[in-house]
């Protein structure tokens, strides 16, 4: 094979793969292609110094990463304003009309996947990066190469960012369920963990084994001069992408609605996932002009598509508990796939809740599964009940150690100390980061430790010696001794982290430090009286921590004596400045850790709490800023950004 020769058959090749990866449309063999492809290899490694950064021998994964580098977008990828109906989308279209009335509208899928930007320059891809925080992600460039209807080099030679997503087909996804299966390996809940799951591999051989598909949606930085969005996809297709299976552009709300019920009605059909539509402003000079909310473009929106129901049959119901005791009913419901999902529960909140839906086994019942919330049951069909159905009684005792519930109305809940679900719970609480931060104590490790009986409560944990850990079949002796001085350096720790870490219900860290500011080692001789006076705390979180001395007094006194926490000291009296004696709330990403965030606040007599109420002083956002952000705007709450926040420190 001369050079001349190699350069056609690496053109004839990338050919062959637009075709089959991106048109759907092959126009060779398997046969054929492989024929061709290990001459082109051999050639290769003959003479490497004429290796082309486009032969399809660049694809092979090959490449173990030890972890994923941190790389910058060159324009911020930007999350989309979802509306959910028609009420909203004429809400939206209202405010767009606002800003410029002399437009039209691009309308394509919303794919359920992964968000991947990609640079090119010069014609030859240099960097595949996740989504991030839209600013900054994981550089994963060697994986990207591996995904056939992404071109390694396209024509246009100008500096460009191309987003789009990376999405796993549905007859792959259930291959690749069906190989994990065979090989003992947990399953993938639906295609978007697939893709996403797939793209984040370390081992790039993987990723190339996934037959990820990647479907553009936008470009990011690019010195085009098309004065429509839809030329420029046109253009991004033009240069090897694949097309989305649906694209319009309309002029008015009628022809938006019309596009997206046949999206709606034909969303099985799809070979990939949908979760809505993508409805943007058509004219890139309007875009412009229109700019940018904090959060969001005000020229695009995404219009979700109906929250899927589908009939099934209830099972049983069974009982989980919580560290705290809490026994939560869950239904078992007939498999049943809702959107690409098998769905084989859903919640049913609390005992109330099945009093009064009237839920019975067997029952037939509407279940909703919204986006990624937990699917819920909405109806029950009571006029399909045969006769076989069984009304539920309510349990008197515990599903795992079978000791006495109490029966507290809404909420039952165990309260034996030593109960398996409790005790393994609570310890992992126990040991978490806002509690006292133990290493090494994970699940496994302490279901280990309480199934050998070393460990019957958190107790315990202050009995275990290099000899016991020994006994135990994986604890060798710098895992053990390790494990050991783990729980020693928790000894000294301050003091709302030990009331934090007695896992009270309704009890978190914020409530855990105003009981520590407020009543220090006395907190266990409070009155209620004195409890609901504290900041943020109320009755009913009052009676739980009551109920919780009165049940386990010994308990909490025997791990003081055993942690040594510190006396809380009283905070000094913060100077006078704009924060002191304010309830601040944060949400988003900023370039602290909230963390440090909070402890300044508080060191200016803040109080930091994690909800947004009337009572609500500031709210101050990083980027990605969600529901509270919102909630604070709805409020009158003033919302501060992070050079806000500095200027008023």
């Amino acid at each position: 094979m001369t050079n001349k020769e190699y350069i056609n058959a690496i053109e004839k090749l990338n050919l062959y793969s637009v075709h089959y990866y991106v048109l759907d449309d092959p126009i060779t063999t398997d046969e054929v292609y492989d024929k061709l492809y290990h001459e082109v290899l051999e050639y290769e490694e003959k003479n490497p110094n004429e290796l082309l950064a486009s032969s399809p021998t660049q694809r092979v994964g090959d490449v173990i990463s030890t972890g994923f580098e941190k790389a910058s977008h060159l324009s911020r990828m930007w999350s989309l304003e979802d509306i959910f109906d028609n009420e909203g989308l004429q809400k939206w279209l209202t405010k767009t009309y606002k800003l410029d009335s002399n437009i039209t509208f691009y309308c394509e899928p919303k794919f359920d996947g992964a968000s991947l930007n990609l640079i090119y320059e010069n014609g030859v891809l240099i960097q595949g990066i996740t989504r991030g925080d839209g600013e900054v992600g994981e550089l994963i460039t060697q994986n990207v190469k591996t995904i056939k209807s992404i071109p390694l080099t396209i024509a246009h030679k100008s500096r460009i960012e191309i987003r789009g997503e990376i999405v796993i087909f549905k007859d792959e996804f259930e291959k690749i369920n069906e190989s994990r299966l065979k090989a003992g390996e947990a399953l993938f809940a639906n295609p978007r963990n697939a893709a996403a799951g797939s793209l984040r591999q370390l081992d790039s051989s993987i990723t190339a084994a996934r037959n990820l598909v990647f479907l553009p949606y936008s470009v990011g930085e690019n010195t085009l001069e098309y004065k429509l969005l839809h030329d420029i996809m046109d253009y991004i297709y033009s240069l090897g992408f694949r097309k989305p299976p649906k694209r319009e552009v309309c002029k008015d709300m009628q022809e938006i609605e019309s596009i997206y019920k046949q999206m709606v009605d034909e969303r099985d059909s799809y070979p990939m996932m949908l979760d809505g539509m993508v409805v943007k402003v058509d004219e890139i000079a309007s875009q412009i002009d229109m700019g940018y909310t904090v959060k969001v473009p005000r020229f695009s929106v995404a219009y979700k598509f109906p929250a899927v129901e589908k009939i099934t049959r209830v099972k049983k119901i069974v009982l989980q508990v919580g560290r705290t005791g809490a026994v939560t009913p869950v239904a078992q419901v007939e498999p049943t796939d809702i959107d690409g999902v098998i769905v084989e529960r859903a919640t049913l909140h609390n005992f109330d809740e099945i009093d009064r839906k009237d839920i019975r086994i067997n029952d037939k019942v509407i279940i909703l599964r919204s986006g990624d919330v937990i699917p819920k049951i909405v109806k029950v069909l009571t006029h399909e009940r045969s006769g076989n159905e069984e009304v539920y009684k309510r349990p008197t005792e515990c599903p795992v150690c079978n000791s006495e519930l109490l029966d507290e109305g809404v909420l039952l809940k165990c309260q034996n100390l030593e109960c398996e679900a409790r005790v393994v719970n609570s310890i992992i609480y126990f040991a978490s980061k806002p509690c006292l931060n133990i290493d090494g104590l994970g699940i496994k490790i302490v279901e280990a430790l309480f199934t050998s009986g070393l460990v019957k409560s958190v107790v315990d944990l202050f009995d275990l010696s290099l000899e016991k850990l020994l006994e135990l079949e994986g604890f060798k002796e710098k895992k053990s001794q390790n494990l050991l001085d783990a729980i020693q350096n928790a000894k000294g720790c301050e003091y709302w982290r030990f009331i934090n870490a007695l896992g009270i219900e309704h009890i978190g860290e914020v409530a855990s430090k105003t009981l520590s500011e407020n009543f220090g080692f006395d907190f266990i001789n409070a009155t209620k009286e004195q409890i609901v006076e504290c900041e943020g705390i109320g009755e009913e979180m009052a009676e739980s921590l009551l109920e919780f001395i009165r049940v386990n007094i010994e308990t909490i006194l025997k791990l003081q004596d055993l942690l040594e926490p510190k006396e809380p000291i009283k905070r000094e009296e913060a100077k006078e400045n704009p924060f002191k004696d304010k309830i601040v709330v944060l949400t988003g990403t900023m370039s602290k850790s909230r963390g440090e965030i909070k402890e300044g606040l508080e060191s200016l007599g803040a109080k930091v709490s994690s909800s947004v109420s009337k009572k609500t002083d500031f709210l101050i956002y990083g980027e990605d800023a969600g529901s509270k952000y919102d909630k604070a705007l709805n409020l009158g709450v003033k919302c501060l950004n992070e050079e806000d926040m500095n200027n008023l420190f």
